[in-house]
């Protein structure tokens, strides 16, 4: 006769050990230096989609007192609202004292999360208009991922232009299958209406490797190409609206050219032609 195990750590839930801990359900790797990563939601978040949260997890130890203390970093939520889980997409920095062991993550660890979403990237911040510009690099993809996926957008606007602009081709991965997958998918078009994805002009564009289309986006507004590509008219604070989401000098470079074209910044008090999230820098 075997010795019967007792019902323990075996076969029982694990009981989170972080503040705040949700389970990680998915990993995906696209390149040496980015990620995506989903979670379970916590019951009670709600959220705009286009908001962020932090994310992180705990440090190493304290050499002296041996206490931990948790890495925290603002992360735009990639999912939209109505998700029942939580999508994020990173950088891996070498050195980042967060990324850097984010990176490793696997199905079934814990991330911290807490839940309290904020940001400028959302619908409540911009005044109606015809034609929505989302203006990304790099990471700053992820608010747009969401905002993709969001019945509103559609519902507002009648053209909704995303620009991505990466340094190598293998970069535009997560967005391009995101777009790709949209055409696909049966609850959007049944919920949105069917062929929503038809108002989305997608305009990926590289700055190092070759690609259909090179060049950084403020040069391909300020020449002219981006409109001329696309079919479009210029800026005009009449019909059009942007959300920005990038590197700090990206977000400056594409805030001047706005406010040039005659539209002015807007907040979640005062809605206006174009929105910058602030807090996201990537």
């Amino acid at each position: 006769m075997t010795e019967q195990r007792p019902l323990t750590e075996t076969t029982a839930k694990a009981v989170p050990v972080l503040p705040d801990a949700q389970t990680v359900t998915e990993v995906k790797h696209y390149t040496d230096s980015l990620f995506s990563f989903r979670t379970t939601r916590p019951a009670s978040l709600r959220f705009r989609s286009g908001e962020f949260v932090m994310i992180g997890l705990m440090g190493d130890p304290d050499p002296k007192t041996g206490k931990q203390r948790p890495l925290l970093r603002a992360y735009s939520i990639a999912s939209p609202s109505w998700d029942e889980e939580m999508e994020f997409y990173s950088i891996k920095v070498a050195n980042g004292p967060l990324t850097s062991k984010l990176q490793h993550i696997k199905v079934g660890d814990q991330v911290i999360l807490k839940p309290k979403p904020v940001g400028t990237l959302v619908h409540d911040a911009v005044l109606p208009g015809k034609r929505m510009y989302f203006f990304a690099t790099g990471t700053g993809f992820a608010p747009f991922a969401s905002l993709l996926r969001e019945p509103q957008t559609y519902e507002d606007y009648d053209e909704i232009i995303m620009t991505h602009t990466c340094r190598e081709v293998a970069e535009l991965t997560y967005g391009r299958d995101l777009i790709e997958g949209l055409k696909s998918d049966e609850l959007l078009n049944e919920v949105i209406g069917e062929g929503f994805w038809k108002k989305i002009k997608y305009y990926p564009t590289t700055t190092r490797e070759e690609s259909p289309k090179m060049g950084r986006i403020t040069t391909l507004i300020e020449n002219g190409e981006l409109f001329a590509d696309l079919g479009v008219p210029a800026l005009d604070p009449a019909t059009d609206r942007a959300m920005v989401c990038g590197s700090l000098a990206f977000n400056l470079d594409i805030k001047a050219l706005l406010e040039k074209a005659g539209l002015n910044e807007g907040a979640n008090s005062e809605p206006g032609e174009f929105v910058i999230e602030k807090a996201f820098v990537g």
